[in-house]
């Protein structure tokens, strides 16, 4: 009957919010009983005496003790709403919480095993799902056994048959529930898996709807959704038959009971064997015996629902975790990177003291790649025969002659899998200080290695090492303090300039922020007025929430919308100078910004590579030439190696993209200045 022993476990907090909506459910089940009694005798003294005296007395009785009653079960239900609402919210915190730390522990490789869509559909929705199963379900499964057992010795004091009739009729409408009930969990199963595919499909053309339009697949799109929307809405009529059908099963099945009830009860009477007022009080209480549980069959549907959801939630909170043996070790080891005497957040001393206190020997703090591969195919591959187990761990737990089977299915899964790899035995080192560009045509596994520094993308095969320490043995929150990521869309949060910068040293003053805001020369346009500088930011009139700031407390809109490319950048590289890591990986930073923009950032970039560890990523090989050593891939292979200087002697592939960029700048720079000639001529024409 839908108990999850796992699922009331999980949020045990809730259990005792879920005793009390049956405590005052029962407690409004007494009062009705009470109620009832009193009108029956009446009833039948009015019957048996007539218009007296004493029958007045009694009316006075029963309407009080209908007005008590009234007023009993009226706090009962505002007892037992407020009991459901307190159990529902503990479940959504409980749940939210554990989905939340999960997401943490995953870390940003969380994408490697589930998709963003699904997090938020299971978070959101999912969650709500489990609301009527906790504040509603679980009280009424409770009280529909409570309550039939309580009527059945009340009536029993009057005739014991009858009784017995109609609590032999109340099993007959779980058992109906149980019937659908393997009908409904793989439909609803089915229903799930259909709404969130739906949810995929529409998340992925809402963020790429600008895309769309430039190219003119909106309507293609539109109509691979309508697609999805129509197997959804398919699956939605098919769900909502099935809680039909069962609907009307039960509905006979109690109203069916209490008509046999009530039919018993008068043949009693007729027969002598109950007073008219036990009579009638078995044909007013009769009802109270299968609402419960119809009750209980009309909430089932929809926490069967929840109970779909609750597969998906423990199937993201199963998911495995990645192993950090040397967590401790990383993080003196990032102290000690970060130093050379340096402070950082205000804090001064020696990490290299620090590294000798805990026992350990310095560490060089080299990066070194050796025989990395990776294959995104691969990983896919396994993360469906991650879900397969998920699954199989499910069924078998049900029927364990299926385990066998399952398994087979996983393995079959991983044998036939594609094996398209995007990194070929990558090798390289990135010793400690050091300015390193990694440059190629796209797609030749650029980003892909900086995915893997970054540590969200774990699944790969080789070795790579910070500090003489494996990556898969760096817990996330060490590796993340070590190294700094900055892409050509770093994410800006709404909310204030302030607020965004913060998140790189939480710790740092406003002569710091403004300090950063100098080196990327953003620190003139925040400190002009609020008007002009809300105004300029994209070329429009500024709204009121818009310009009620300056400075450090200017507003940013969602992803930093009301800059312009060149400003988000400079500013996410303000936000990386805060973050002072010893590593910092530039992942095709200047890419789409302005010309000015681009020199901006990148004379910050070489001079942070005097001080730091500095790794380039770049598509344009001007801004590569002042690095210590360039690494050149072509199809996830490193083709070439060495300075800028050298690598144009060798005339290989890195010569070859070298000329193919100098001759389109110069053509592009060509037709720059003959267009502003034309321009100048048509001016002097006039």
């Amino acid at each position: 009957m839908m108990i999850d022993k796992r699922l009331i476990g999980t949020v045990s907090g809730s259990m005792k919010y879920i005793i009390g909506n049956v405590i005052f459910q029962w407690c409004s089940l007494l009062a009705n009983i009470v109620m009832m009694t009193g009108i029956t005798r009446f009833l039948t003294q009015l019957f048996t005496d007539g218009a007296s005296i004493t029958i007045r007395q009694t009316s006075q009785v029963t309407i009080a003790v209908i007005l008590a009653a009234i007023a009993v079960r009226f706090v009962c239900t505002l007892g037992a709403s407020r009991m459901s609402f307190l159990s529902s919210k503990a479940v959504k915190r409980t749940l939210r919480a554990q989905i939340y730390e999960k997401l943490l522990r995953l870390g940003a490789s969380y994408h490697e095993q589930v998709q963003t869509s699904e997090v938020v559909q299971v978070a959101v929705e999912g969650v709500d799902q489990l609301e009527t199963y906790f504040g509603a379900y679980l009280p009424q499964f409770f009280y529909a056994m409570l309550a039939p057992l309580t009527l059945f010795v009340y009536l029993c004091t009057f005739n014991v048959p009858s009784a017995i009739v109609l609590l032999v009729c109340v099993p007959l409408i779980p058992v109906a529930i149980a019937a659908v009930q393997t009908w409904a969990k793989k439909l609803l199963s089915k229903y799930w898996g259909q709404y969130t595919a739906l949810g995929d499909t529409f998340l992925e053309n809402l963020q790429g709807l600008t895309t769309l339009k430039i190219y003119q697949a909106d309507e293609f799109k539109q109509q691979e959704m309508n697609e999805e929307a129509e197997k959804f809405r398919r699956i939605t009529m098919k769900v909502l038959t099935m809680q039909l059908n069962s609907i009307t099963i039960m509905d006979f099945i109690a109203y069916g009971g209490a008509a046999l009830g009530i039919i018993m009860a008068a043949t009693q009477y007729r027969a002598g064997h109950v007073s008219l007022a036990g009579c009638l009080l078995i044909i007013l209480l009769g009802a109270d015996f299968f609402l419960p549980m119809r009750q209980l069959g009309s909430y089932f549907h929809i926490a069967m629902n929840g109970m779909a959801a609750s597969d998906k939630i423990f199937r993201l909170l199963d998911l495995p975790e990645a192993k950090q043996k040397t967590a401790e070790r990383m993080e003196t080891t990032a102290r000690f990177a970060k130093s050379d005497g340096a402070t950082r957040r205000g804090q001064v001393g020696s990490p290299m003291k620090n590294r000798f206190a805990k026992g350990e020997p310095p560490a060089d703090g080299n990066i070194v790649l050796q025989e990395l591969r990776f294959s995104y195919i691969a990983e896919s591959a396994a993360h469906a025969a991650k879900d397969k187990t998920v699954v199989a761990a499910t069924n078998s737990a049900e029927n364990p002659a299926d385990r066998s089977a399952d398994a087979a299915v996983t393995t079959d899964i991983l044998n036939h899998a594609p094996d398209r790899e995007i990194l070929h035995g990558i090798h390289m080192e990135f010793p400690r200080g050091s300015f390193i560009s990694i440059v190629g045509e796209s797609g030749c596994g650029k980003s892909t290695i900086a995915s893997i520094l970054m540590g969200r993308n774990r699944n790969y095969q080789g070795s790579v090492t910070i500090g003489d320490i494996e990556l898969r043995e760096i817990r996330e929150a060490s590796l993340m303090e070590s190294i700094t990521y900055v892409s050509h869309q770093s994410y800006l949060f709404k909310g204030t300039i302030r607020d965004n910068l913060l998140m790189g040293n939480p710790d740092a003053s406003d002569e710091k922020l403004w300090e950063v805001l100098e080196q990327v020369k953003l620190a003139d346009f925040l400190r002009g007025s609020a008007s002009s500088a809300q105004a300029s930011f994209a070329g429009k009139s500024p709204t009121k929430e818009e310009n009620t700031a300056d400075g450090l407390d200017t507003r940013l809109t969602e992803q930093g919308g009301n800059l312009s490319g060149g400003q988000r950048q400079r500013l996410a590289l303000a936000r990386a100078l805060l973050h002072d890591s010893p590593i910092y990986i530039f992942d095709e930073a200047t890419s789409n910004i302005d010309v000015e923009s681009e020199n901006d950032i990148m004379a910050q970039i070489h001079a942070l590579a005097k001080r730091k560890t500095v790794i380039l990523i770049s598509h344009r090989l001007a801004n590569v030439t002042n690095s210590d050593r360039i690494y050149v891939m072509d199809a996830g292979v490193v083709v070439e190696e060495g300075k800028h200087e050298a690598l144009l002697a060798k005339d290989g592939y890195y010569a070859a993209l070298w000329k193919a960029q100098q001759n389109l700048e110069k053509y592009g720079t060509a037709q720059e200045n003959s267009l502003r000639v034309r321009r100048t001529c048509g001016k002097d024409g006039e």
